[in-house]
């Protein structure tokens, strides 16, 4: 599978993915949807890390194109969409997964550490916990959100 965007400078699969991907903010919605349950807009602009309105709606249109998330309409207010993750979007929670990991065992004050359980389960079994957040989240739960797993 390729990416939608124009030529890749090169197609080492590091390379691919982070021209996929773009930057640090698409992977900050992909975590946002996956592990906080958030699908719209306000919510996305509503994270910690202050995306501005106009590299947001940039982003989300990038991993639309890119077939990395879906979008529907709101049936009750035609003014909202909810954005969800595609498959291709869903294999990328073992990365997010992975990261958490690493950013627990490097970062002192890293948030992975105020859940001690759920980075033991991905150390002891990254591919089972994946395989389960990623049908929680296609069942329209997250990790850490508003239906809480045994993750």
């Amino acid at each position: 599978m390729s990416t939608r965007l124009g030529a890749l400078r090169s197609h080492c699969p590091i390379n691919f993915a982070l021209e996929a991907m773009g930057d640090r903010w698409s992977l900050l919605i992909v975590r946002d949807i996956a592990f906080w349950g958030k699908l719209t807009f306000g919510a996305f602009s509503s994270s910690k890390e202050k995306i501005a309105s106009n590299i947001l709606a940039s982003r989300l249109d990038r991993l639309l194109n890119e077939g990395v998330l879906a979008k529907t309409e709101d049936a009750d207010d035609r003014r909202k969409d909810f954005y969800t993750l595609t498959q291709k979007g869903l294999d990328l929670i073992p990365l997010l997964l992975e990261m958490v990991s690493w950013s627990e065992k490097y970062d002192a004050a890293s948030e992975a550490r105020k859940q001690p359980a759920f980075v033991k389960r991905i150390r002891k079994d990254r591919d089972k916990v994946a395989f389960e957040l990623k049908e929680l989240v296609r069942r329209g739960g997250s990790a850490f959100g508003s239906v809480q797993p045994n993750l």
